[in-house]
């Protein structure tokens, strides 16, 4: 089966399983410590069900909404993953592709292969930038330089990564920055051919292009991947965050908040918009569930800035289910990265095409004439037994 033809999310992420080495696709899915957090972001959603209203007309259905002055198309967004370039060469610029055709933003990873300039001219009007800050200042001021000049609106900022992860499916494969193929994992390798031939045609380890401009002078894919990790993650305190909305001309959003006073915090330091997130469970294992986090960041912010989510949608209904709950807008990560990852362009048009299908229906099947309709009064507890913790 060709990513193209894919049904759902599900064949998307077999079809990249059975492309990519097992060190590469075990990066995309792990967690960190018992990775506890990368189930729990899935399963989340199915303590809720939609309750539906029937005998509405739902003939058209509109599933778009606005964020930041700009109507998008659809309730969602393709956000950042980190290397996708070392997955699929070229797979930032695809996903980008993708966005524009389906008039959606992206945000580019701070830690992607090519420029944020690269892509921003691909992708005029619908670029974020995600910024991961550098232990040096200037470093990030130059970057947020860079990605204003070139066209960039949006800058997120992770906060929710100060200090190096335990990833310890990544540490037995022997995963690292700069990534070094051992013979056991090259011979592993020779089983996906497919992906051994694009990465060859390409020379081999991509530059992470937003950083090679900062480290040592004649620095190669590996220097830089090393200087970057010399750099990030990095520890950031709210005199940061006022220095940051001070150099940044743009929106300002934070990504990684779940926690109802450092949301009424944000807004106080000028922040334009937040995401609930956990970093899809790779940052630290008891992290809350974003998904329940999301209602009390938006009560603590009452209104006066988007509330955005991610974590653990696979599904159609997942975007519904969050957008019931309180999210202004919903952002995917891992199903866009299957998608391109299993395809290229077909694969990464195909995830976001299934997700739009499925909103469509969903919002049909429930009588919902519009998304932004959409709150706390069209969802019901998946069990009875469930029902007083639902409340």
């Amino acid at each position: 089966m060709s990513a193209a033809k894919a049904l759902n999310i599900a064949e998307l992420h077999r079809l990249a399983r059975r492309r990519l080495p097992r060190i590469l696709f075990d990066c995309i899915e792990s967690g960190t410590e018992n990775e506890t957090a990368l189930s729990a972001n899935e399963a989340s959603f199915a303590r809720y069900r939609l309750m539906p209203r029937h005998l509405v007309d739902v003939t058209r259905r509109d599933a778009s909404l606005s964020l930041f002055g700009r109507r998008y198309a659809q309730p969602f967004g393709i956000g950042p993953t980190g290397f996708a370039g070392l997955f699929r060469p070229g797979a930032d610029a695809m996903l980008a592709r993708t966005a524009v055709a389906a008039d959606i933003p992206f945000v580019l990873s701070g830690a992607s292969v090519p420029t944020p300039e690269t892509i921003a001219a691909q992708a005029p009007g619908r670029l974020w930038y995600h910024l991961y800050a550098a232990k040096d200042p200037a470093i990030s001021a130059d970057l947020m330089r860079r990605v204003a000049a070139a066209g960039v609106e949006v800058l997120v900022l992770t906060v929710d990564n100060p200090v190096p992860t335990k990833r310890e499916r990544d540490i037995r494969n022997g995963f690292s920055l700069p990534l070094r193929l051992k013979p056991s994992i090259l011979l592993e390798a020779l089983t996906h051919p497919g992906w051994i031939i694009d990465y060859l045609r390409d020379g081999g380890l991509p530059t992470m292009g937003s950083w090679a401009a900062y480290a040592p002078a004649g620095s190669g894919p590996a220097e830089v991947g090393q200087f970057f990790r010399q750099h990030s993650p990095s520890i950031q305190t709210w005199d940061d965050l006022k220095r940051f909305r001070e150099q940044w001309p743009g929106k300002l959003v934070l990504k990684g908040i779940q926690r109802p006073e450092d949301a009424r915090m944000a807004l106080a330091a000028g922040v334009d918009g937040l995401i609930v997130s956990n970093h899809g469970g790779k940052a630290y294992d008891m992290l809350p569930i974003p998904l329940f986090s999301l209602a009390a960041v938006k009560d603590a912010v009452a209104g006066r800035i988007p509330v955005m989510f991610d974590g653990g949608i696979r599904r159609g209904s997942d975007i519904l289910i969050a957008r019931a709950l309180g999210a202004d807008f919903v952002f995917v990560g891992r199903a866009t990265l299957y998608g391109v990852v299993a395809g290229g362009q077909a694969g990464a048009d195909r995830a976001v095409e299934i997700l739009r299908d499925e909103v469509d229906r969903g919002l049909g099947m429930i009588g919902c004439p519009s998304i932004a309709a959409l709150d706390a009064r069209w969802l019901t507890p998946a069990t009875p037994a469930s029902q007083e913790s639902f409340a």
